[in-house]
């Protein structure tokens, strides 16, 4: 299964595609999508096209975005919500199915804490893909989605597979248990 991770933002939009097979996985590209300082439709624009390009070059399986997490300015965070969007739309326009981590997520899954620190993401992805060097800290954070949801994709397939024979039954899952 080849994935592609998306690190959104408005500026740089990090991008890292691996490819998992059984439990290994290897490193096929990463980058970032840079865009000018320019009006806010030309660098959704190109977010949108750049993604889109990636997936006709990289011909990705599925794709894994991080979540926008609300920070001190709204302002900025709406910014990174377009952003985010403009992503979303290239990989949904592409037919791909998207699967969505919070920062936390990514951080537990490739660093095994969810305060790690951007070092430690960029050290551990090299680690983990057996890259010669360190990759840029967006694509490190692209590559990390793409490895959380290497880690994780499968168990969400397996419970949004079981949630409907769960819900025939009067039963759901919420914080992690089972209720009826």
């Amino acid at each position: 299964m080849r994935i592609l991770g998306i690190d959104p933002g408005l500026r740089v939009t990090g991008f890292g595609v691996i490819h998992k097979e059984g439990n290994k996985l290897a490193y096929i590209a990463s980058g970032t999508i840079r865009t000018v300082d320019a009006d806010l439709p030309s660098r959704l624009k190109t977010i949108l096209a750049g993604v889109s390009e990636v997936v006709r070059t990289y011909q990705p399986d599925c794709a894994a975005i991080e979540k926008v997490f609300v920070n001190v300015n709204p302002q900025s965070t709406l910014l990174l919500g377009q952003a985010r969007g403009a992503a979303i739309c290239a990989l949904v326009h592409n037919e791909l199915l998207v699967s969505e981590y919070t920062a936390l997520q990514v951080k537990q899954a490739v660093v095994g804490h969810g305060k790690a620190a951007k070092q430690q993401m960029q050290d551990m992805v090299q680690r983990l893909l057996l890259l010669p060097g360190l990759p840029g800290t967006d694509a490190a954070d692209a590559l990390g989605v793409a490895i959380c949801h290497a880690h994780s994709g499968e168990t969400l397939a397996m419970l949004n597979g079981l949630a409907p024979g769960l819900s025939r039954r009067g039963l759901r899952v919420r914080g992690g248990r089972l209720v009826g």
